[in-house]
């Protein structure tokens, strides 16, 4: 029997790249993946691409829109999801915003900024695991998991964590615009999210993570050429790392942040 997957943002970057990291490795266990997308003509752009880059996969994908800002598009995939499955085996909150450049661009104003980010990468999401929990724990080996960033470690972040050089200018107004400041805050809210919700499921058997992907090109907040610039690696390298936690390799970790090399600091 299939393993169902629900992914958000699934149509680009490390969302995508999870879908093809499951259609890779479903020899022993096929998946039907339900994807993702505001936009049903990318999701379905992306089925295409994902089904011709790996042909010989078991695996079956479901194209299905949400907008995670939106209560009532979250409503109404799961009444899409819930008349083709009973059931998910896995949640995957990938959908996220990053508007700390838009930001600086003065392309919206800093209260936009906070709002907006918090709004799909906080609020959306638990709407969205709240929404879908009942067809979670409806599995007999239930997974959820956040997509969060390296960023997000308060620990590292009082060790001198930056992106690029530490602020050393005075005076007021600073020109420094190193630091995704709302994005990581959003991040930081997102693993005690995913704290509480790691333990209002384990009664039911659902194994909770943050997922740490590690420093990856995608696209998100119109940074890629600076982060292949400063030696991200490819999105893929999130979509295999999920795709293991997916398949129940790193199930010691549930209840932390995990990354490809072991835990990440809260």
């Amino acid at each position: 029997m299939a393993k169902v997957v629900l992914i958000t943002g699934a149509n680009t970057g490390i969302g995508y790249e999870t879908v093809k990291a499951l259609l890779q490795n479903d020899k022993k266990t096929p998946y039907r993946i339900f994807l993702g997308c505001r936009s049903l003509a990318k999701g379905e752009a992306a089925r295409k691409q994902a089904l011709e880059d790996v042909p010989a996969t078991q695996s079956t994908i479901d194209v299905f829109q949400v907008d995670v800002a939106s209560d009532e598009s979250i409503a109404a995939a799961f009444t899409a999801v819930s008349k083709a499955t009973d059931h998910i085996d896995a949640l995957v909150n990938n959908a996220g915003h990053a508007l700390d450049t838009a930001y600086t661009k003065g392309e919206l104003t800093l209260r936009e900024c906070w709002n907006q980010n918090f709004d799909v990468n906080v609020s959306g999401t638990d709407v969205m695991t709240h929404t879908f929990a009942p067809l979670l724990i409806k599995s007999k080996d239930a997974r959820l998991l956040f997509i969060t960033s390296g960023l997000s470690s308060i620990v590292d972040f009082a060790d001198n964590y930056y992106v690029g050089p530490a602020p050393s200018e005075t005076g007021w107004p600073k020109t420094f615009v190193g630091r995704p400041t709302t994005y990581r805050a959003t991040k930081v809210a997102l693993n005690m999210m995913m704290l509480n919700w790691h333990y209002l499921l384990k009664p039911d058997g659902v194994k909770t993570f943050s997922i740490s992907p590690g420093m990856l090109a995608t696209n998100l907040g119109g940074l890629k050429d600076f982060l292949v610039a400063h030696g991200a690696g490819h999105p893929s390298l999130g979509g295999q790392l999920i795709q293991k936690v997916v398949a129940g390799e790193r199930d010691s970790d549930a209840g932390f942040v995990v990354t490809a090399a072991g835990r990440q600091n809260f």
